[in-house]
């Protein structure tokens, strides 16, 4: 599969992000927390895919040339089949493992979907709506679709508009892509926190009910 997410993200960076939502959550009693994982889905199809397109090609450029070499005639599709099976399962194995290449066989409106279905499904499995007032606030980024969904508990979404979010998950993406995910992530944060303390301040039984960092496994 591609990179696991440990990979992706340094020590010092977990960190720095997990020093900013401390920060941010001294000023609101709202749960903040940053989940990152390497992909949301296996997109096993992106690497058949890929591996034809790159693989059958190079069979039919590969066969007239070694069958030449070999005395077999320019014609042997014993050997074409042999030679695109060889390269199938190399392929298919370099676009499972190479990030950059295996997003140019998947649909963005696929991407855009396994993101959200990842990100509602990690909303639950940890708990996120299971805080005393319903204040719980996930920044989901996934690094293979170089994608972040910004997920809130209803009492966020009765005060704040869910579209109000959209401005934050765009500096993060663009963050991502401009190889500085951490400050991104860490502005955001900070942003999340003041929009947090307005409706949502410190009080005195304030307590940590969530993970402030969450480090997904692979899909």
């Amino acid at each position: 599969m591609t990179q696991h997410a440990h990979s992706l993200i340094s020590n010092q960076a977990r960190e720095r992000i997990e020093a900013a939502v401390k920060t941010a959550e001294k000023r609101t009693a709202g749960e903040i927390v940053c989940m990152i994982v390497s992909s949301s889905y296996r997109y096993p199809m992106a690497n058949v895919l890929g591996a034809t397109v790159i693989g059958l090609p190079l069979a039919l450029l590969l066969t007239p040339l070694i069958g030449g070499w070999l005395w077999i005639g320019h014609q042997n599709m014993w050997l074409f089949i042999g030679l695109f099976g060889l390269l199938f399962t190399a392929l298919y194995l370099l676009v499972d493992h190479t990030p950059t290449l295996k997003r140019r066989f998947i649909s963005a409106r696929e991407m855009t979907e396994e993101v959200r279905e990842a990100a509602t499904t990690a909303f639950f499995t940890h708990g996120l709506y299971r805080t005393r007032d319903a204040n719980g606030i996930l920044i989901f980024l996934s690094m293979l679709e170089r994608k972040v969904w910004i997920l809130a508990d209803q009492g966020i979404n009765a005060r704040v508009p869910a579209g109000h979010w959209d401005a934050l998950v765009t500096a993060i993406t663009t963050g991502i892509r401009q190889k500085r995910a951490t400050e991104a992530v860490c502005e955001a944060v900070a942003a999340i926190g003041a929009i947090l303390e307005t409706h949502f301040p410190v009080q005195a039984d304030d307590r940590d009910e969530l993970d402030n960092v969450i480090i997904g496994e692979d899909s």
